[in-house]
């Protein structure tokens, strides 16, 4: 189980770059065995950049609740077992042709990989760790 974050930690770590977030995530995931997304009764979230359809994912519960507010203020946040993400998700992803945006900011930018890559990544990272 993730430990709760103080507001101090959660301000730190929304400062950080693009990568940083990124690593930060695979780091929380791998240690939590958990992927966050946000859900309404439609499924999860999307985002979209010029080329891509995109699920977000988060490292935390509350990162994730962060942006359920506006259009998504009715949107919970979920955990998706790391075994689950593998064994499904991944495969389910590249079947509907969208990509993974890992840990978005407030400005919707993050490190935009195709689920194989996401994949890869947390399977690299769980190995470390």
């Amino acid at each position: 189980m993730s430990k709760t974050l103080t507001e101090e930690q959660m301000t730190t770590i929304n400062r950080y770059n693009e990568e940083q977030r990124f690593r930060y995530c695979l780091k929380e995931i791998a240690a939590n065995r958990e992927v966050w997304i946000l859900t309404d009764e439609h499924g999860c979230v999307m985002l979209n950049t010029e080329e891509d359809d995109c699920v977000p994912v988060w490292p935390n519960r509350e990162f994730a609740a962060l942006w359920a507010t506006g259009e998504w203020e009715h949107c919970q946040p979920e955990p998706i077992s790391v075994n689950k993400w593998h064994s499904r998700w991944t495969q389910g992803l590249e079947d509907d042709e969208l990509s993974v945006v890992v840990f978005p900011n407030e400005n919707e930018e993050g490190v935009v990989l195709f689920p194989d890559e996401f994949d890869f990544e947390l399977k690299k990272q769980a190995a470390r760790s």
